[in-house]
């Protein structure tokens, strides 16, 4: 063993005496030592460019993002189309008459009316006119299919539109009619110009604007800038309440016929004993004379 041990310290004392030994030593150590400079700076200057590419990335997604949540804002905002007037945007016009509502008082009723050949009319909508009564172009008032394209002799040119829940409008007293029936209309294109009708000739050129919610009218002024799924019909509760009502006038009123009646019979009773007692003082010919009136 101790042999062994000495061979292998003799042959390391060898290596070390060579010449060579040390400068392969520096030459190693100086090797990795220029493998790791060219390490770090190649890591260095590699960098920069993760770092950028990782923010390019970044800022990818951040655009993907915001196309997704314009994208899911523009559908929203598509299902949630509010009503807008049949007019433009940028045109003054005013209301000329206003759509009947029961609710309202007499002054809004009165401005509710339609007179036409001697009779009033209870207006459906509203008829919307220019101040200096020029023809102007009507517009849609929601996205739609025209479902009816048709002349009215009283109302004139009628375009009707169907909306989503249960929302149609209707365009009356059009001159020209740029819509056709069967096609998709969006919201703010021009469907025809506003004219004159018979029933509304008070108001000269107007349009006359309806809105119903599953057939029945509504005030379009309740709606106008409304989400259309906040369009609703008349509340029928107070005419459900009336009912009952109503009956019992009507009772009351046959109780009241029945009452009068006999009344009616009293005194056609009273008649008759007047009668009597004249003609039993009265001469032959009056008698003769009465009972002629009562045949007749």
């Amino acid at each position: 063993m101790e042999e062994n041990k000495n061979v292998s310290k003799n042959s390391w004392k060898r290596i070390f005496k060579k010449r060579w030994f040390f400068p392969a030593v520096y030459l190693a150590v100086a090797a990795l030592l220029l493998t790791g400079v060219l390490w770090y700076q190649n890591a260095a200057n590699q960098g920069p460019d993760l770092a950028e590419d990782m923010e390019n990335q970044l800022d990818d997604l951040r655009d993907d993002q915001d196309a997704q949540d314009e994208e899911d804002a523009t559908t929203v905002m598509q299902q949630q189309e509010v009503l807008e007037m049949p007019v433009s945007e940028d045109l003054q016009v005013e209301i000329v008459t206003k759509f009947y509502d029961y609710g309202a008082d007499a002054e809004e009723q009165e401005q509710a009316l339609i007179s036409h050949q001697n009779k009033f009319y209870q207006s459906d909508g509203i008829a919307i006119s220019t101040a200096d009564h020029e023809a102007f172009d009507v517009t849609a008032s929601l996205s739609g299919t025209v479902t009816e394209v048709k002349q009215d002799p009283l109302l004139g040119n009628v375009v009707k539109m169907e909306h989503e829940h249960g929302v149609s409008t209707y365009y009356a007293s059009l001159d020209e009619v740029f819509a056709e029936e069967g096609k998709e209309v969006k919201q703010g294109e021009t469907i025809g110009t506003a004219g004159q009708n018979t029933l509304g000739q008070d108001n000269g050129v107007h349009v006359h604007f309806e809105v119903r919610k599953d057939g029945t009218p509504v005030n379009p002024e309740h709606f106008i800038n409304q989400p259309i799924n906040k369009i609703v019909g008349p509340d029928k509760g107070e005419e459900e309440d009336k009912e009952p009502a109503t009956e019992d006038e009507e009772k009351q009123e046959e109780s009241s016929e029945e009452n009068e009646t006999p009344t009616e019979d009293d005194s056609s009773a009273e008649d008759e004993n007047t009668t009597e007692s004249e003609d039993n003082t009265d001469a032959e010919n009056d008698t003769e004379s009465s009972s002629a009136m009562e045949h007749a």
